[in-house]
């Protein structure tokens, strides 16, 4: 009895695009190095204008009619799509939130953690919502909670910012949303482990050895 095959997964050997005469169009719509428009030509028109700037042709849009293509370096256009594609994670990742808890009572240390949390997310591109929740008579002396909240947002500044001043939301809860700066902005994560420093090479010659020291005394004698 004949055994059956085992299922092989087929990588595609299609390239991630197509470029120069890896293009099987006979028309292309083509865009030039600067990003303007040339409109619509054959593809050996196309070829010659890229060869002319010692260019690439590729192909962005292999199912429009016609295909669009560009001329530019291929590199280049490799890491505008890395760069473009790193920018939208980034961008995801700030669309999603981390939230805290807060009280008007807070004691220094419990804020101390809140705050290396709130860090540690910001620096991960995360947005972050403060919430603080009056119970009881707090309600009456709210501005307490105002001052716990903006306190938070000041000593935070250097990670993230307020999207808009802290407001109430209902009757009891006092809200704030943090968005992280841009990295080049941003202060350096503290919670990133350094390497040790290396020691520094000792500067103090070597003793001589006993016997280097008989030998050099025996040559002066």
């Amino acid at each position: 009895m004949s055994r059956p095959f085992p299922s092989r997964s087929f990588h595609s050997r299609e390239p991630l695009h197509r470029r120069n005469g890896k293009i099987r169009a006979r028309e292309v719509r083509v865009i030039g190095d600067a990003k303007e428009q040339l409109g619509v030509m054959s593809l050996n028109e196309a070829l010659r204008l890229a060869q002319a700037k010692s260019l690439d042709l590729i192909e962005i849009a292999p199912n429009a009619t016609p295909p669009v293509c560009r001329i530019v370096d291929y590199g280049k256009f490799l890491y505008e799509e890395a760069k473009r594609n790193k920018d939208s994670q980034a961008h995801q990742s700030a669309s999603r939130m981390k939230e805290l808890q807060l009280s008007p009572t807070i004691d220094p240390h419990d804020m101390q953690v809140k705050m290396n949390h709130a860090v540690k997310f910001l620096c991960e591109d995360l947005k972050v919502r403060i919430k603080l929740r009056f119970r009881g008579r707090q309600k009456a002396h709210k501005q307490v909670g105002f001052d716990v909240v903006n306190k938070f947002v000041k000593d935070i500044a250097a990670y993230g910012q307020a999207d808009s001043p802290p407001k109430m939301l209902g009757d009891r809860d006092l809200n704030v949303v943090l968005s992280p700066l841009p990295r080049a902005k941003r202060a350096k994560n503290p919670h990133e482990t350094e390497a040790p420093p290396t020691p520094p090479k000792s500067t103090q010659k070597a003793k001589p050895k006993p016997e280097d020291e008989a030998v050099s005394e025996s040559e002066t004698v």
